[in-house]
């Protein structure tokens, strides 16, 4: 290629180094990358993102080639972090760690072979690379959840808007003949991560002023929560006519493929119309950094001395090389607890009758649980009490637990009075247990709620300290085993709040010391801080 014939067989010799110890050292991860997380339909856009990067690197050609190499230390700061988050990720088995860590140890190489010019010319390159990686599974489910919600409220409003009655309780949606479950396919982050990509791609071509490169990007999100919401609505107008067929097989695809064309129709035309906004200074750079570089910024090629045994190559392949020995003897084998199966938790507890129900398959593999119970128990006076317990062998390998903060409120029930409660004299003799207390409300119905995550030998109600120990059990226990305990009860007409508490205490009382023969370190040492209260 013009401009890049400068390039000699020692700096071939020496990417042919760097890529062999980089694809040894996280070949794991890359293949879980590669195989797992693009192979998800929510992130196969990934596939095409290398050819995007090897484009953007050939469109700098000219800026690289007329600017010269000067090899810097200052690049082991985020080459020296990669490794450090590489041994993070490894011991601790977190996927999205390794990928972290893999891209700061790239622009490190970078840093350090060519120097803080040309990974400023980059700098666009080093940003799209990231975009290979997907979220956090934990962030990933909960702003799906979210974008899930706001996409059903305006798609009902867009059906009403027609003619068309129709009523919404969470992702439901009832349409009289028909209900609509707006499930995971169509929540919107499918859309929402492609459609940011192009916006990016998109405002690094656009040739105008930041602040409206700015706006394109940006605008991606709105976009697409509205036209996710534009296809429940055409979904649940078409259904009428149509039938079960508009919302699934064919149809359901091509509406998925027209609303993302339609996105980008109304990107271009966004970026037409603030094109037309004001005008650039004549000579002026508008989009710095953006785009190939003017001629007159072009210079001339200087040809360096390329020795190759630079000290800062030889650093880094032993850095490189000392971690892949290392890596090869210390092996993370997950220490999975032996655990009685939940199937076998009594039906009687008690005074506690209980009849066991089952999960539809989908739901199942939805929540990648590795074993589950749910029981609906009754005491003699009638008064109802739902047992549901899940169980995680392993939150590694993007499992994790489903919070019902998330779940519920996309059955249609509303949160009120949530907050954490400590529960006394759970077991005799024992500390008090920690729980999440919420009163749920759909239309007249009225439910009290208590939910807590027992993790080796931790009672928590926090997902984000469950992330820290699980990360932190990972690394010192090698076991990242965990459960979610979920207990609720009516509140019947004419009682109050506290009577439907009373019985879900008494409940407790007779079921967690069972729940903790099945539940490996089920034991209460909860996290307690100065602020829980009874």
């Amino acid at each position: 290629m013009k401009n890049l014939g400068h390039i000699g067989p020692v700096t071939w010799i020496k990417g042919g180094a760097y890529g062999a110890l980089l694809g040894l050292l996280y070949f794991s991860a890359l293949e879980w990358l590669v195989i797992k997380d693009w192979g998800r339909e929510d992130f196969n856009y990934a596939f095409i993102i290398p050819f995007v990067l090897v484009y953007l690197i050939w469109e700098k050609r000219e800026a690289l080639a007329s600017s010269p190499s000067t090899p810097s230390w200052a690049g082991l700061i985020p080459f020296g972090l990669g490794l450090g988050l590489f041994w993070l990720g490894e011991l601790a088995g977190e996927f999205f760690t390794l990928y972290i860590s893999f891209w700061l140890v790239v622009v490190g190489l970078c840093w350090l072979e060519w120097g803080w010019k040309k990974i400023r010319t980059l700098w666009f390159t080093f940003l799209m690379f990231l975009t290979m990686f997907p979220p956090p599974n934990f962030i990933y489910t909960k702003i799906s959840f979210y974008l899930k919600l706001i996409s059903s409220k305006l798609g009902v409003d867009m059906i009403r808007l027609y003619g068309m009655a129709a009523y919404r309780e969470g992702n439901v949606i009832d349409l009289g003949f028909t209900q609509l479950q707006v499930v995971d396919a169509c929540s919107g982050l499918r859309y929402l991560i492609p459609l940011i990509v192009l916006a990016l791609l998109l405002s690094y071509f656009f040739k105008a002023a930041l602040w409206k490169r700015v706006i394109v990007v940006v605008s991606a999100i709105p976009l697409s929560v509205f036209t996710n919401s534009l296809r429940i609505a055409l979904t649940g107008i078409l259904y009428q006519t149509l039938g079960p067929a508009v919302a699934e097989g064919f149809f359901h695809g091509f509406s998925g493929w027209f609303i993302f064309m339609f996105s980008l129709a109304a990107l271009l035309l966004e970026m037409w119309l603030l094109g037309r906004i004001g005008k650039e200074k004549a000579g002026s750079d508008a989009n710095p950094g953006f785009g190939p570089l003017p001629e007159h910024r072009q210079g001339t090629p200087r040809v360096t001395g390329r020795p190759f045994l630079r000290p800062q190559f030889m650093v880094a392949v032993i850095l490189l090389g000392s971690s892949l020995v290392l890596a090869q003897g210390v092996e993370f084998r997950e220490e999975i607890p032996i655990s009685r199966p939940l199937g076998g938790f009594p039906s009687h507890i008690g005074e506690w009758r209980g009849d066991k129900q089952t999960m539809d398959t989908l739901f199942i593999d939805a929540l990648d649980l590795s074993d589950y119970v749910i029981l609906d128990y009754r005491n003699p006076a009638g008064e109802a009490v739902n047992l549901y317990v899940a169980y995680y062998e392993s939150q590694r390998k993007g499992e994790s637990i489903h919070s019902p903060a998330t779940c519920l409120p996309g059955g249609g029930w509303e949160f009120k009075q949530a907050g954490k409660v400590l529960i006394p004299n759970v077991v005799p003799g024992e500390v008090s247990m920690p729980v999440n207390r919420a009163y749920l409300q759909k239309r007249d119905v009225r439910q009290l709620v208590y939910y807590w995550f027992p993790q080796r030998g931790r009672v928590l109600t926090n997902a984000y300290e469950l992330k820290l120990y699980t990360f932190w059990d990972a690394l010192t226990k090698q076991r990242t085993d965990g459960s979610l305990v979920r207990v609720i009860t009516p509140v019947y007409p004419l009682e109050d709040f506290d009577r439907a508490e009373d019985r879900l205490r008494t409940f407790l009382r007779e079921a967690v010391p069972v729940l903790r023969e099945y539940l490996p370190g089920a034991t209460l040492k909860p996290i307690v801080t100065a602020s829980d209260t009874p």
